[in-house]
């Protein structure tokens, strides 16, 4: 994963409007309740992006029910914080990814470059390789993939499975894919979860499917 990626401006600004759409869509919704949503937007303050944020990055999106006696409160996922995370989800996976194919010096640079100390590093590891491995969200989704990823190596060895035209997209992929992980109420992304994004391996398997079945008419036909 490139790192310069946490310097794209454009990328920002992409993830910022993916988490307006799925507020919208969490908006449209409604309370389980019954009743509307209202906007109740709470303060963040991202941390580890070395470019200007656009405006309305402090604000996570989220909602709250407009009946008296409810007043749920309903936070979208989000591809731009990961959970309760300070620093940005972006910074969060390029730095954990970049922890291997890189030397010293190049890593120092980059942690150097989002002010990352050594204990917050030390804490994002033991996040993707204890914390993240144990959620229902990837206990459900670790069973799509064709070839597992190595949960030694999260989020690496996940990021490796998306396919893109070029970095950036194989980034917000995986970022979309792992949003359940971003808030408590991730909604019916069970259900959703198989036709959502594919990592870069479904099609593969499906490939492999198909040449199964066309080998299997083969046989059939000679033996018939």
């Amino acid at each position: 994963m490139c790192p310069e990626l946490l310097s794209d401006a454009r990328l920002y600004a992409l993830l910022l409007k993916y988490d307006e759409d799925l507020a919208k869509s969490t908006h449209s919704e409604g309370c389980p309740c019954g009743w509307v949503l209202h906007s109740a937007k709470y303060p963040r303050k991202p941390a580890g992006a070395p470019v200007r944020l656009p405006d309305g990055y402090d604000r996570r999106l989220s909602f709250c029910c407009a009946r008296d006696g409810c007043r749920k409160r309903r936070t979208p996922p989000s591809l731009r914080f990961l959970g309760r995370k300070v620093y940005l989800g972006v910074v969060v996976v390029i730095v954990s990814a970049m922890r291997h194919g890189v030397t010293r010096e190049r890593a120092a640079e980059l942690v150097a470059s989002v002010g990352v100390s050594r204990e917050t590093l030390a804490r994002w590891r033991l996040w993707w390789r204890e914390a993240f491995p144990a959620t229902p969200f990837w206990q459900r989704a670790r069973g799509i993939l064709a070839v597992p990823a190595d949960a030694a190596d999260l989020p690496a060895s996940l990021l490796s499975r998306f396919e893109g035209a070029d970095e950036a997209t194989k980034l917000v992929r995986f970022l979309d894919f792992i949003k359940p992980v971003t808030t408590a109420a991730s909604g019916n992304w069970e259900r959703t979860l198989m036709v959502e994004l594919r990592p870069a391996e479904d099609a593969r398997c499906a490939d492999r499917a198909r040449s199964r079945r066309r080998s299997k008419r083969q046989r059939d036909h000679r033996a018939g």
